[in-house]
């Protein structure tokens, strides 16, 4: 899956039935913290979360905060990293905010600050989400073509 430059956000979240139409909720943390604007038009893509890949009863929100943070964590398995893995990726987009952008393993994100397109660096893993990761550069290695 090609993921593009124009990502704003990744988030997971879940549709809900209302008043005959489905809605998706946006967390707060997405505009507050983020880089999307109320009231502004956006596309959306939508990707099965990989713990409800064999259920077909949608999944319960979380009550508590524990309780998030305790969903989160476990959701890390699905990522093809983990936190204080190192891996060697090449930068082949720069965000909006200047933060470099490697994929890895059908299009997994990793966001890595203070590289640009084109840099090979090597990363250690500091942030584990289900659609992305986040790095910091532990060795420049080059220049990639």
């Amino acid at each position: 899956m090609e993921i593009p430059d124009e990502l704003r956000c990744v988030f997971s979240g879940k549709i809900e039935a209302e008043d005959g139409s489905y809605t998706l909720t946006v967390p707060t943390r997405e505009v507050v913290d983020g880089d999307i604007q109320p009231d502004a038009a956006y596309r959306v893509g939508i990707l099965k979360h990989p713990s409800s890949a064999d259920s077909t009863e949608p999944e319960t929100a979380p009550s508590t905060h524990q309780e998030q943070n305790h969903n989160r964590q476990s959701s890390h398995s699905a990522a093809p990293v983990e936190e204080g893995d190192h891996r060697t990726v090449d930068i082949d987009g720069v965000g909006e905010k200047g933060d470099g952008i490697a994929r890895i393993d059908n299009g997994y994100v990793i966001i890595v600050p203070d590289t640009e397109k084109r840099d090979r660096v090597t990363v250690e893993i500091t942030n584990v989400t289900p659609n992305v990761a986040f790095a910091e550069v532990v060795e420049h290695k080059a220049y990639y073509e």
